[in-house]
């Protein structure tokens, strides 16, 4: 007898159905297109500047969309970054001629945060050179467009590496600085950002100004999980380490809340060097555990190891292999997980970036993993950030929102150290205002693959996570974009609108990365 596929647990996508818009608040759509006044003259004005714009459809049809595959737009023209003084020429330009400028670096976000509705597209990896090493200090400075790859092969060299960067390591290091940047190792380290001591930045209205807790402060602070409003990143000083290889353990779970809070039992103790959580669907919870040192790895052995309520990879296997024997009906899930885990774990034991047991290039074997295995045509990854205490709570919710919309999903849960100064360093950011010494942020990405959805259909889903955190107080990694009618829901009148006069101040015509928040 046939077994309906609804039944199995798979609800099939409404790509084009009738019924698509039926109770579905849009929330926001992509910005009109600029019109164009006054672009002839912009473009001669740079042009004699020596600033190159590049107006070929094919050159501008490389930047249509981003990572997220839902937001379209076209550039009147693009502008390859070369330097800070060619920005500063560019930027004092389209301000005179109120033409916008999009600033765009690995071109990872999902809501549409570096796609042009016309204007100019600032691609920033034309600045991808690392400047200087203090070897000593334990410092380097570098050109913003530089991916965190990149970056990690030059520092590799004498022996160095980067702290904390985005789990997906193609992304530009300027381009994590303006929205945190938040890694496995954020528990211990804090996000990108925070490791950030010095930046070179071109303000909207065209000044070159280097800038840092103790010059230019402000500046420092506003540019600075600022999403791109407040200046142009061009170089970096960045704190730095001597390079370790990588003990990795890994902890399977089938209740979400018990590795929640094992997670962060972890963290409140500094319990390990790297902490965090993937997940298939809520079936198999993975809370990976690694450290730097020996001294580390055996410390947590002795004291934590026995702690955790997760099983290894053997047990947890026996254990699913029997639970679902006990449920055939769910035969479809049961293969579908065992196909995934077939697929993906290799990637992170893949020989040649191993040594002795430990992963010694983790920056090739996470942004592989990252971009392989989640990454497609289209990615919505709508998050929630919160305090410590109500992380539990927001994961649990939207992984029920999940289970409505989707077959199949991931979720990818990682604690970020706060800075000391966070309420006034982060003030209108993905850190929430009520977090203290820690805060949370929990991915929620379904995998798409190759169905179709209606675009109504993924903002439904994206419109329900997104109404928790209004819900809850909570606040997001990705809140620009698409997405920004959620802004004064969640951040107040007062905060937008000092935000947004600080914004008018910076950029009297209000061109630099425009619609993404304001």
């Amino acid at each position: 007898m046939d077994i309906p596929l609804i039944e199995l647990g798979f609800i099939p996508p409404d790509p084009v159905a009738p019924d698509a818009l039926l109770g579905v608040t849009r929330q926001q759509t992509n910005p009109k297109r600029w019109g164009g006044a006054g672009w002839a003259v912009f473009v001669e004005v740079v042009t004699a500047a020596g600033v190159e714009v590049l107006e070929q459809h094919a050159v501008k049809g490389t930047f249509v969309t981003d990572a997220g595959g839902m937001a379209f737009g076209l550039p009147h023209g693009v502008v390859i970054a070369r330097s800070a003084e060619q920005i500063a020429i560019l930027l004092k330009a389209a301000q005179s001629h109120q033409v916008p400028v999009t600033v765009r670096g690995g071109g990872l976000t999902t809501e549409g945060e570096s796609v042009a509705f016309g204007g100019v597209l600032l691609d920033m990896t034309g600045m991808s050179r690392v400047i200087s090493i203090d070897a000593d200090q334990l410092t380097v400075r570098t050109q913003a467009g530089i991916f965190w790859h990149s970056l990690a092969e030059v520092l590799r060299r004498q022996k160095l590496d980067y702290l904390s960067a985005p789990l997906n390591l193609t992304s530009s290091v300027g381009g994590s600085l303006g929205v945190g940047g938040i890694d496995v190792n954020s528990p211990r380290l804090g996000c990108s950002a925070d490791q950030a001591l010095a930046l070179q930045v071109v303000t909207p209205t065209g000044e070159m100004v280097e800038c840092s807790d103790s010059v230019n402060a402000e500046l420092f602070q506003r540019v600075i999980l600022g999403y791109g409003q407040f200046g142009v990143i061009t170089e970096v000083t960045l704190k730095i380490r001597p390079f370790t290889p990588l003990a990795m353990h890994y902890f399977y779970y089938t209740s979400l809340r018990t590795a929640l809070e094992d997670l962060q039992m972890l963290d409140r103790h500094d319990a390990s060097d790297y902490s965090g959580i993937l997940t298939m669907m809520d079936q198999v919870v993975n809370l990976l555990v690694a450290f730097d040192s020996d001294e580390r790895e055996a410390a947590f052995m002795a004291n934590w190891r026995k702690r955790l309520r997760g099983h290894g990879e053997t047990a947890f296997a026996l254990r699913m292999a029997v639970s679902y024997a006990r449920r055939p009906w769910r035969l479809r899930e049961a293969l579908w997980l065992a196909g995934r885990k077939r697929e993906l774990f290799p990637e992170f034991r893949r020989p040649e970036h191993m040594r002795e047991g430990k992963i010694v290039d983790r920056t090739v074997v996470f942004s592989r993993a990252v971009w392989k295995f989640w990454g497609g045509r289209q990615m919505i990854i709508p998050d929630l950030a919160t305090s410590e205490e109500k992380f539990i709570e927001a994961v649990l919710r939207g992984n029920a929102v999940c289970k409505k919309y989707f077959p199949h999903y991931t979720l990818y849960c990682v604690g970020i150290k706060l800075r000391e100064d966070h309420r006034a360093h982060y003030e209108m950011s993905c850190i929430p205002a009520d977090a203290t010494e820690r805060a949370y942020g929990c991915e929620f990405e379904p995998m798409l693959g190759n169905a179709v959805y209606s675009r109504d259909t993924l903002q439904s889903f994206k419109n329900e996570i997104y109404d928790i955190g209004v819900d809850i107080g909570a606040s997001y990694y990705r809140f620009g974009g698409m997405m920004k009618a959620y802004i004064r829901r969640v951040f107040g009148d007062a905060i937008v609108d000092k935000h947004l006069a600080l914004k008018r101040q910076a950029d009297p015509a209000m061109i630099l990365n425009r619609d993404v928040l304001f």
